[in-house]
């Protein structure tokens, strides 16, 4: 049975573009680190729980731990306080938000994006990042900074973890949280199974995904690996106003999306489908026509060629705090991984796999 109270601490936690290491890497570290031989970060947060340090050849199993958030740009003197985006942050969501701001003293600020009365609000008014605003309860600069905002500190959305009709698992950052809850629970279950694995197993938990797949730009550099199996989450495609001829049709229960994309390596490609058919593991296929906008990219396109792998399972609404997977889709993955890390135990060969 996976740890869901897990999964819910690590959800709620703050690990913004940056600053993931203040809360969110410290909580799955400490979880990891009861199932892994030793433990490895680097200058910029990125966490590696590794299996068998000291072998050569070396797979990597990648979710990114950053999270969505806005950076304080400055405030006014009516204490106002004006944002930018730390990540792919969404303004179209922010107004009339709970956030909290994370200042650099330490101090935790509740706030919210204010927003216009329906009734004051001009009918061709357009939202834009200009015009958003955080309230902190304060009238003035001074009260804003003596309450300990600086510009530079960070704000969140104040989102709590649930669980919708017993099996919806909803809340912010799941993307990629979520992929850090399943990777925990893959060398979880090889820790509790007892399995010898002979290569290096190197459980990375990265940064900086959002702002363009930097930590796994660093992890591949220092990890070197020969094999990455990427995590991290697709669209469901049934909400209204989505283009499926454009997105393609995927919805919470189809399991594990498998990607068709130059960074994505066939014979690797071809080896994950066998294992869902083997273990009876739903699966559908997308194509990304130039590259998979996941830490794919970075692991592939490194160290002259790393046979890559994207699992991704359908989500709803991502980018919101109410961000949406389906229990199952997450136990498949997990499933999955597990009996993939095993194939790829029985097949020494496949190292060397050529197209």
């Amino acid at each position: 049975m996976s740890d869901l109270k897990f999964l819910e601490n690590y959800v709620n936690s703050y690990s913004a573009v940056s600053y993931e290491c203040n809360q969110g890497q410290k909580i799955w570290s400490d979880y990891v680190k009861l199932y892994a031989d030793k433990m490895k970060d680097d200058n910029y947060g990125n966490v590696f729980a590794i299996l068998n340090p000291e072998a050569e050849f070396k797979v990597v199993i990648d979710s990114h731990a950053d999270e969505i958030s806005w950076f304080i740009s400055g405030y006014d003197k009516q204490g106002n306080i004006f944002v930018k985006k730390n990540g792919g942050s969404d303004i179209q969501i922010a107004p009339s938000k709970n956030v909290l701001i994370y200042t650099q003293t330490g101090k935790i600020i509740q706030g919210v994006f204010g927003w216009q009365a329906v009734h004051v609000r001009k009918p061709d008014f357009k939202l834009e990042l200009d015009n958003l605003w955080i309230d902190i309860g304060a009238t003035s600069d001074k009260e804003v900074e003596d309450m300990g905002v600086q510009i530079g500190d960070i704000a969140i959305f104040d989102e709590k973890f649930r669980v919708l009709n017993g099996n919806k698992y909803c809340g912010k950052s799941l993307d990629d949280k979520v992929g850090g809850f399943i990777t925990s629970q893959v060398l979880r279950r090889i820790s509790e199974n007892n399995i010898k694995l002979p290569y290096g197993l190197y459980v990375v938990n990265s940064v900086q995904e959002e702002i363009g797949l930097r930590g796994a730009e660093m992890a591949t550099q220092s990890i070197k690996p020969n094999i990455s199996v990427v995590f991290d989450a697709c669209h469901d495609t049934t909400a209204p106003n989505i283009n499926k001829k454009e997105n393609g049709e995927y919805k919470l229960g189809d399991g594990i999306i498998f990607t068709h994309s130059p960074a994505v390596h066939r014979g690797f490609l071809n080896l994950m489908v066998d294992v869902a058919k083997e273990n009876n593991i739903k699966y559908k296929f997308s194509v990304k026509q130039r590259n998979t906008g996941t830490n794919t990219d970075s692991y592939a396109y490194s160290n002259g060629g790393v046979v890559s792998g994207l699992v991704s399972i359908p989500m709803k609404y991502m980018h919101t705090t109410t961000e949406m997977v389906l229990d199952s889709d997450v136990e498949l993955s997990i499933d999955f991984i597990y009996n993939l890390l095993l194939k790829i135990e029985n097949n020494h060969d496949f190292r060397y796999l050529k197209l």
